[in-house]
């Protein structure tokens, strides 16, 4: 044998002796992210519900790695900034679902651009939720192509393109491809399937990432007949009888909800098998990390495996869901980990996976779990997992909760309360939050306490929230620009109100532009419009009736950063648009 096949040998055996995968060595495999909207951890069959029918999710988690306590933030939005960046959801700008705190900083580095250095084509399909204009959108920030629905919801007012459609806001819709409306035939969950199947065929020579991050099955709870009909008749609250775990009464409203919801989730099952099976098709199954899991717990009472809470809750039923990853030609599945991990830690794992270096200049939260995957002997230290939310922004010991190994520590509580007003659980040994001991462990929540309000600091102090995400008017990556109802701030609460606060935070560009405010309503006639940006304010007179589009042509703007403020003002009210058109014509 000659000295450079020798070489070679005992390279490749000292490569596996250290634990990496020699054949994995400088590749790329694959990437695809499966995420659906308030599934909760119970409305799978494998986590032990005896109504869902699941096959293909439960037979895809006997072939995967099983991350068991595995964590997301309570709400959509939040979830979503920390998976596709490895941090905390306040670092980034995402603050809230809406009320202009679900707008991502675009400086942040999403998954699909970091992938971008080994020449990665990213799509994404389905839900975004983290910003609905320039410079935040899906192709703002990484990704070839998109195709998604505006806001938090398809139906809701941020999505202004179904929301008039009332109970038929899934089927049949116009979505953003690229930026821009595309009328699509069909259910949502099936579209945006097939959307991601027709990236995968496209590009499946070559690596590629795709977040298939479906809307359902959040509300509006809308789903083909023939599901339905699999759960009309089944009772959602019998078959836990015998079982010892705590179970929430549930009225006849929470049954037919859960009926609709294990109808749509047997609908996405089903998607996600024509998915798995084209990567059987196309001979790249073993060379495709598929990652499912869902965004937060369940919004409607239900099973949920016997945990407190629900979605928005910081309690584990709220924010634990189900997290299986299967990678045939780097590991074996059907294994469990019971190791704490969480939705930030997706991100540098994939950075190891996929030989690509983590994003430089920042603080990544998350974790690589690969050495936990592979079963590897390194020092897995336990670290803290902080959870909120509240409107708005952080509210100091309000649904604010410190995990560390086994203790978890939640406020639901004042600003300065005592520590004998906190909740004190052990996990562990009691995994449903029945028996605060927090009087029995006052040295370990004070310790809890001390680390939360450390971090509650660091994360406030962010500069991305501090200095929040800005719209960008009058760029020609987006001309015209629509704002939404979800990304306006003003009052807490804002929605479908007519008189309400409203305004939108913008940096507009120098130049003309044509407005056009759009009303939910038609108004009536002898009012004025206003049009207030910064020091600079535009006012028009109205003398039709019963419109509910009033133009504003030839504005004249300098550059600025401002808060955009819109209102209509007629007999003392002063009415908020639903949506604004903002057309730069020079």
């Amino acid at each position: 044998m000659n000295i450079r096949n020798t070489i070679i040998i005992l390279s490749a055996y000292l490569t596996l002796q250290s634990g990496a995968s020699f054949s994995q060595e400088k590749t790329h495999p694959n990437v695809i992210l499966i995420m659906t909207d308030d599934q909760g951890y119970g409305d799978l069959g494998i986590t032990g519900n005896p109504h869902v029918q699941t096959p293909v999710i439960d037979k895809f988690a006997t072939e995967s790695v099983r991350f068991n306590n595995f964590y997301v933030s309570p709400v959509c939005a939040p979830t979503r900034s920390s998976l596709l960046t490895g941090r905390y959801s306040l670092r980034t700008g995402i603050r809230d679902t809406y009320n202009g705190g679900a707008i991502m900083a675009s400086n942040e580095v999403t998954i699909a651009e970091m992938l971008k250095q080994a020449n990665y084509k990213t799509g994404s399909f389905g839900k975004w939720h983290l910003g609905d204009n320039y410079p935040s959108r899906p192709n703002d920030q990484g990704f070839d192509e998109s195709v998604i629905h505006l806001s938090g919801g398809m139906g809701q007012v941020g999505d202004i393109t179904t929301y008039f459609k009332g109970d038929r806001s899934y089927f049949d819709p116009v979505l953003w491809h690229n930026g821009q409306k595309e009328a699509y035939k069909g259910y949502c969950s099936d579209i945006f399937t097939e959307e991601a199947i027709k990236f995968i065929e496209k590009n499946h020579k070559e690596p590629f990432f795709c977040y298939l991050a479906f809307n359902a099955p959040h509300t509006p709870l809308q789903v083909p007949d023939k599901y339905y009909q699999i759960y009309k008749d089944i009772d959602p609250e019998s078959g836990f009888e015998n079982d010892d775990r705590p179970f929430v009464k549930m009225s006849e409203k929470d049954k037919e909800d859960a009926r609709k919801v294990y109808a749509m989730v047997t609908n996405i099952d089903q998607n996600i098998g024509k998915l798995l099976q084209k990567l059987d098709q196309l001979n790249i199954t073993e060379n495709t990390l598929v990652i499912f899991m869902t965004d937060n717990g369940p919004q409607q009472i239900r099973y949920v495996g016997g945990m407190r809470g629900r979605k928005g809750s910081v309690y584990r039923g709220g924010v634990r869901v189900p997290f299986y990853i299967r990678y045939p030609e780097l590991f074996s599945g059907n294994k469990d980990i019971e190791t704490t991990s969480a939705h930030i830690d997706i991100l540098p794992t994939l950075a190891q996976i996929c030989n690509v270096e983590l994003p430089k200049e920042r603080k990544i939260d998350g974790k690589n779990l690969l050495p936990l995957i592979k079963g590897e002997q390194v020092n897995w230290a336990e670290r803290e997992l902080f959870f909120y939310w509240t409107r708005r922004y952080p509210e100091l010991y309000n649904n604010m909760a410190l995990q560390n190994g086994n203790y978890k520590l939640v406020g639901n509580t004042d600003y300065n309360s005592p520590i004998e007003d906190f909740e004190l659980f052990n996990i562990k040994k009691d995994p449903y939050e029945q028996y605060n001991i927090v009087l029995d462990k006052k040295e370990i929540a004070k310790d809890l306490k001390n680390k939360l309000d450390k971090i509650y600091t660091e994360l406030i102090n962010s500069e991305n929230l501090i200095n929040s995400p800005r719209i960008i008017v009058g760029n020609k990556k987006e001309n015209p620009v629509i704002l939404n109802r979800n990304d306006a701030g003003g009052e807490r609460g804002i929605w479908a109100q007519e008189e309400i606060f409203g305004k939108w935070h913008v940096h507009i560009k120098d130049g003309l532009y044509n407005f056009k405010f759009k009303f939910i309503n038609p108004i009536e006639a002898n009012g004025e419009m206003f049009l207030e940006t910064q020091t600079i304010i535009n006012r028009k007179k109205n003398t039709k009736d019963n419109v509910d589009i009033i133009e504003m042509n030839k504005v004249l703007l300098p550059e600025m950063e401002c808060d955009l403020i819109p209102f209509y003002k007629v007999h003392g009210k002063k009415i908020f648009p639903f949506w604004v058109e903002i057309e730069k014509i020079n």
